[in-house]
């Protein structure tokens, strides 16, 4: 029943404002096990430095983003992992009834900040493309506090940079948002920061 509750309140914060933020999607004892996943992954040297754009014109640029990324394959989820994508699925199916965005895909990276990285200011969407159409992140962070910092920092007015809205990267919170709409950064952080990001996405 609070998933179904959790799926009435994404549908509507999509439609009225473009964005959503559900505390507890999911328990804490799977935020605890992808979290797990996170440090096993990182201390295998399994993740790799974050770029911009797509194909020919991907490069690292460090005074745009910071961060590190894990590709998750879908034929290779742990448990919990796999039970997380079951969930986001049925979030799909929702969205494509009521929204009728037509997303058949799901892709996901396991994301992790260093002390003081950041993201800059940008859209989720590639130039060129409307493949991904909503954005899904699901924060894996312990016992977060304000003075951490590393906030999600969202501008839901386009072009109006004073109209901000901040999400504390608290564990098992998820964020839901327009990816062709809704310009947002990340704000440096006092420790180290990581999330499960991935994009609800049409077929090409």
């Amino acid at each position: 029943m609070l998933q179904e509750a959790q799926q009435d309140e994404i549908i509507h914060d999509l439609i009225k404002q473009g964005h959503s933020v559900v505390s507890n999607f999911v328990t804490a004892d799977a935020v605890k096990a992808l979290r797990a996943d996170v440090h096993k992954l990182w201390a295998e040297g399994d993740f790799k430095a974050a770029a911009i754009g797509r194909g020919a014109e991907e490069q690292r640029q460090t005074e745009i983003r910071g961060d590190f990324i894990h590709w998750l394959s879908p034929t290779n989820l742990t448990p919990a992992q796999a039970t997380y994508w079951e969930r986001i699925d049925q979030l799909r199916q929702r969205i494509n009834r009521e929204l009728f965005l037509n997303v058949q895909e799901f892709e996901a990276h396991f994301v992790l900040y260093p002390t003081g990285a950041f993201y800059k200011r940008h859209l989720d969407q590639h130039h060129g493309t409307q493949r991904r159409q909503i954005a899904c992140l699901l924060y894996l962070n312990a016992g977060w506090q304000p003075a951490d910092g590393g906030y999600l920092r969202m501008y839901p007015e386009a072009g109006n940079w004073e109209h901000t809205v901040d999400v504390s990267p608290q564990g098992g919170t998820l964020v839901c948002f327009r990816c062709d709409t809704i310009v947002h950064e990340v704000l440096p952080a006092t420790r180290q920061r990581m999330s499960l990001t991935g994009w609800l996405c049409r077929r090409e």
